[in-house]
């Protein structure tokens, strides 16, 4: 049952980058990922009030610039700039950077099994990216690979946390104090910028208010609320299995929403990525059944 709510949760997620080009396609990044954080960080508030202890804002403030401000903002860039099933397909390989960071930073080599499906979906991105075979937005990449990276420096420092801080608390302030941090700089963006942020404002329709909502309640405030509600009930390679909804609703939502489509040697790339990146938390999975 855990595993079917984190395909739940994943597969919100990964529906991002087509609801935002399908529903929200002119928006400017800051101003959606100040909507998308702020707005959830509140629902969650008024769900269960919780207030930081004085020493605890330093490191709050910091995981909110990196895990929701920053994060939030290269989200929509790739999400405005790269197809649905590149975006999600092509973060399936945050475990192989994240491999790679801790074996440089903490000196923890992988093992075999995570050796080879790290080379594996380091092979076939090479393939699928290949610039001779699909034309893709500079940008969007750059954006990717900090995405990732905000990822994996969050995760190391929420992890360090421990139990120092309640989930709920990290939860709910991240996303607020990220939101209102965007919030502020998108502020100053459309103060010399404004144009896309009065087109935004003053044509917004059913098809922005639905998009809006959907990321806002469904993507983030469900999403973030059940993915640390789940990590106190099930081990991190059975939430990594349910990751796999993720990329499968950035292909899904893709071609329903945007109409997009690949060659049948593209979506074997984007399957065989998918494949490597579940398959040593599958094995862990099969091993831990069987013990």
């Amino acid at each position: 049952m855990n595993i079917f709510l984190a395909m739940i949760t994943a597969f919100f997620w990964g529906t991002t980058y087509a609801v935002t080009q399908f529903s929200l396609p002119d928006w400017p990044p800051m101003l959606l990922g100040a909507i998308r954080a702020l707005p959830a960080g509140l629902i969650l508030l008024a769900i269960k009030p919780s207030l930081p202890n004085k020493a605890d804002w330093p490191i709050l403030i910091k995981l909110g610039a990196i895990n929701i401000a920053i994060f939030f903002s290269l989200i929509f860039v790739m999400a405005l700039t790269l197809p649905s099933a590149i975006s999600g397909v092509g973060m399936v390989s945050v475990p192989v950077f994240a491999m790679l960071f801790h074996w440089v930073v903490s000196k923890k080599r992988p093992n075999s099994l995570q050796a080879i499906s790290g080379a594996v979906i380091i092979a076939l991105a090479w393939l699928l990216f290949d610039p001779k075979s699909i034309s893709l937005n500079p940008l969007g990449l750059a954006a990717m690979l900090a995405a990732i990276s905000c990822i994996i420096v969050g995760s190391t420092m929420t992890k360090a946390l421990g139990s120092r801080i309640h989930w709920w608390t990290v939860l709910t302030w991240q996303l607020i104090i990220g939101g209102s941090l965007l919030l502020v700089v998108a502020g100053v963006h459309a103060s010399y910028a404004p144009e896309a942020y009065v087109a935004a404002v003053q044509h917004i329709d059913w098809r922005n208010a639905m998009g809006i909502a959907w990321i806002v309640l469904l993507n983030t405030a469900l999403g973030y609320g059940l993915y640390v509600w789940l990590l106190q009930r099930m081990s991190v390679v059975d939430f990594a299995f349910g990751g796999i909804a993720n990329p499968i609703a950035g292909i899904i939502s893709g071609m329903i929403l945007l109409g997009e489509s690949f060659t049948a040697q593209q979506y074997l790339l984007m399957t065989g990525m998918i494949l490597a990146s579940v398959t040593p938390a599958l094995i862990q999975l099969i091993r831990q059944r069987l013990n």
